[in-house]
């Protein structure tokens, strides 16, 4: 596998390249979270009694785009990927490990999540809505969402790697 290369966002930019550039941003530092970590490493829960792992965020934020661009701002009927019996709007789904589960399944799993949430929005206006909780949503409230969402998650990412082996930084 070649190491993740993360692009920097453009720091003068307008509001929509602004936006995309830093979910991307935040979407490949979780990648390069996981990079070089085997099946074995990326199922290591993060401190007892938590049984949050590498894999499972990784699984978690698959739901977490699969509601977001294809439930919410598109309208799909998607059902949850991971548990079929998650919260249908993603927002706990994918912790849990099934047996057998892989981390280069859910970051296939994953990666494929992000390709369609991209199809989506590509000739979208920010200003364009899906709904939420019987509201209007418009997709730059959802992007600033998921900035956050992987900001957040990607500290806790941080902290079960430095348990792994060490790892900080990225």
């Amino acid at each position: 596998m070649s190491p993740v290369e993360r692009p920097v966002p453009p720091l003068n930019a307008d509001e929509r390249t602004t936006l995309e550039s830093w979910l991307d941003f935040h979407r490949t530092t979780l990648a390069m979270k996981c990079e070089g970590l085997d099946d074995e490493q990326a199922a290591v829960a993060s401190v007892p009694p938590s049984r949050f792992t590498l894999t499972g965020l990784v699984q978690h934020m698959a739901e977490v785009e699969r509601n977001w661009f294809r439930r919410v701002f598109a309208g799909e009927q998607a059902p949850p990927i991971f548990d079929p019996r998650a919260d249908p709007d993603g927002v706990d789904g994918g912790f849990e490990l099934a047996s057998g589960a892989t981390l280069g399944d859910a970051l296939a799993t994953w990666h494929a999540e992000v390709a369609r949430a991209r199809e989506l929005c590509v000739d979208r206006a920010l200003a364009d809505t899906g709904r939420f909780m019987e509201q209007d949503v418009s997709l730059r409230w959802i992007y600033v969402h998921m900035i956050e969402e992987y900001a957040r998650h990607n500290g806790h990412a941080d902290l079960v790697r430095e348990r792994i082996d060490g790892a900080t930084g990225v």
